[in-house]
């Protein structure tokens, strides 16, 4: 169990550079832009546009990360993987930007934004940088600077939320008494484009502190290694991108389906909703950059697949202990986002059960890419594609967002059945799935009682839904030692 505790503990350190960071950015810019957007065809845009941020990032990236991740392991050729894998992308972002500002009429117009060009101008060089320094972190990750990587995100987050917030709220306020040159240089009106203005000096700011780790290097550009690094990593663009149409097709499709301002609309509540939800995947993403190094690197031990069961299994224990924190306690949590967008809390849920069974799908996945049969993700995620977007086709007039949510799960339980389908042939991991569905049953059922239960008031509800939360902890120490696990300091 020592290396159970010590992924967590690495789990944690990224978590300073991504659930915090994200963290604070829902804490503080959800609030702030649900009261100050007003028009929720605002968010909207917002939650549109970075919506198409995802999609893109997954293809410009193209699968680079693992592929860097698989290659590296040899430490005579982890500098020429590194500096060959940063050449690549960089000539890609800086095609991406190229094109997109050539053809940005069309561009425009096919993204429905044809009077915000600027917009659209903004939204590639932040893709584009974002997509670039990929690599640098990878880097930072593979070498276990969690400390640094962290910093960075942190900083990243800082200088949005503080661009934002001066925008949005205090040059308003400045414009209104001034008489002079700020008034020239400051468009009131121009509020959703100052939220792009902010994330592009922000991700700009991150590139400059990734520059250390850039020009530090002996450029090599090996074309042998490339094409087997893309070979490698081209299915995982195509599954990314498949897994990434479950992600953010819905707000895309949503907003297209019904229409005009009040599709932007809806989006805008829908995507509110989604925030709150989204907090599960947040504890995934900060386990899939501990995990994914250290599940490579624990590959040429004889008992990686008994540590990998037991990674599935504590993970899969602490996430319902997660869902159970967003969903009992949600009469507090709903105060994120303003009152006029409290009607879409009935989505948390289903997106936050959706993710717990995405990272399922993640800790599962990890028996292609050790044995290079990439190309199984693709078919994988492809299933879950043409699954979520034929429910919110289908199911969007009769449901409205319910549907976009509810795909979600859907798409990320078939991926979970099929993957094991797979892997039973190729690299079998005895995960015991079986133990899992009690602790389901209870925390779902936990979570349906506090919807549905009439708390006689606040504090009462707090206790009792804190109580429901300490038996399901009780339940797992009983089961599966989980305070043990992580509190002890022996070697099991």
């Amino acid at each position: 169990m020592r290396e159970v505790r010590k992924l967590a503990g690495q789990t944690l350190i990224y978590g300073l550079g991504t659930i915090i960071p994200r963290f604070l950015h829902y804490a503080v810019m959800t609030p702030f832009y649900t009261r100050v957007f007003i028009d929720t065809s605002d968010y909207g845009v917002i939650t549109e546009l970075y919506a198409w941020m995802v999609l893109l990032l997954v293809i410009l990236t193209y699968g680079m990360e693992t592929g860097f991740f698989r290659f590296s392991q040899k430490s005579e050729e982890a500098e020429k993987v590194y500096s060959t894998a940063l050449i690549s992308l960089l000539l890609t972002s800086v095609v991406f930007v190229i094109i997109v500002n050539v053809f940005i009429e069309p561009v425009s117009v096919f993204m429905k934004y044809p009077d915000n060009k600027d917009y659209i101008r903004m939204f590639a060089g932040i893709v584009a940088i974002d997509a670039f320094t990929a690599i640098p972190f990878a880097r930072l990750r593979k070498e276990k600077k969690a400390g640094i990587f962290s910093l960075i995100k942190l900083i990243n987050v800082f200088i949005t939320i503080g661009l934002v917030i001066f925008l949005l709220k205090i040059a308003p306020e400045i414009w209104e008494k001034s008489s002079g040159w700020f008034r020239r240089i400051y468009n009131p009106e121009y509020k959703v484009g100052y939220v792009f203005v902010a994330n592009l000096v922000s991700s700009s700011a991150t590139l400059i502190m990734l520059v250390p780790f850039i020009v530090k290097i002996r450029y090599i550009f090996d074309t042998s290694l490339w094409y087997r690094i893309v070979t490698y990593s081209f299915p995982l663009l195509l599954a990314g991108l498949s897994g990434t149409i479950n992600d953010a097709i819905d707000k895309v499709i949503l907003r297209r389906m019904i229409g005009g301002e009040e599709g932007l609309a809806v989006v805008g509540q829908y995507g509110a909703g989604y925030k709150i939800g989204v907090l599960m995947a947040l504890f995934i993403q900060m386990f899939r950059f501990a995990a994914e190094p250290f599940f490579f690197e624990r590959a040429k031990y004889s008992d990686a697949k008994e540590m990998y069961a037991s990674v599935m299994r504590y993970f899969v224990i602490i996430m319902l202990i997660v869902y159970l924190i967003i969903n009992l306690y949600i009469s507090g949590i709903q105060y994120i986002i303003a009152v006029n967008y409290r009607e879409a809390i009935i989505v948390v849920p289903i997106i936050s059960m959706a993710y717990l069974l995405y990272g399922i799908y993640v800790n599962h996945s990890i028996w292609y890419k050790l044995n290079n049969l990439t190309i199984y993700a693709v078919y994988i995620t492809f299933i879950g594609a043409v699954i979520t977007i034929l429910i919110n086709v289908l199911l969007i007039p009769v449901y409205g967002y319910l549907a976009s949510a509810w795909a979600h799960v859907a798409s990320y339980a078939s991926m979970i059945i099929i993957s094991f389908i797979f892997a039973r042939k190729h690299y079998w991991v005895e995960y015991n799935v079986i133990r899992f569905i009690p602790y389901f049953f209870i925390a779902v059922g936990m979570v349906i009682f506090g919807k549905y239960f009439k708390y006689p008031g606040t504090i009462s509800e707090l206790l009792i839904n804190t109580a429901l939360i300490m038996i399901f902890i009780g339940y797992a120490q009983y089961k599966d030692k989980i305070i043990t696990v992580f509190l002890s300091h022996k070697e099991k």
